[in-house]
């Protein structure tokens, strides 16, 4: 099962970047292979976490497949958590997190690991999917010099 992890430090504080990686409908302004995100249920928890039920469309080339998937925003924890729920994937599972290294800087932490249900869907966007993934954490940081400023 292919799997990507990276840790970065970025110049952005974590909440800010939690922040920034939350706001999922924004998704298709920036994140590499995204055409579409669209939430179906919204839930807010006493804990301060929320849950979001979410159809994601990622497309390449001819290839167009949507799946959903259910997101815990852990804002007190700075953790986001995507559990497969339907589509193309036999698995996915993704990890967000941010740790403040000081008043002006974090380490993002991503993981994905994933399973195509299609060998012949794993063929066409496998070294895609890989690609893609691996810039999916210079893609996050980009967006937040946009949205935040760039700092030094």
């Amino acid at each position: 099962m292919p799997r990507f992890s990276s840790k970065r430090r970025v110049r952005h504080t974590a909440p800010q970047m939690f922040d920034l990686v939350a706001d999922v409908e924004r998704y298709p302004e920036f994140v590499p292979l995204c055409q579409a995100l669209k939430i179906r249920q919204r839930t807010p928890n006493d804990d301060g976490t929320e849950v979001l039920i979410a159809d994601m469309t990622v497309s390449f080339k001819l290839v167009r497949e949507t799946f959903t998937s259910r997101v815990t925003l852990d804002r007190p924890n700075l953790k986001i958590l995507v559990e497969y729920l339907k589509g193309p994937f036999s698995n996915l599972e993704n990890r967000w997190t941010f740790e403040p290294r000081s008043e002006t800087e974090c380490d993002v932490g991503f993981f994905l690991s994933y399973e195509f249900r299609s060998r012949m869907l794993a063929m066409l966007m496998g070294s895609m999917f890989d690609a893609a993934f691996a810039r999916f954490s210079a893609a996050f940081e980009k967006r937040a010099d946009k949205v935040y400023g760039k700092v030094g």
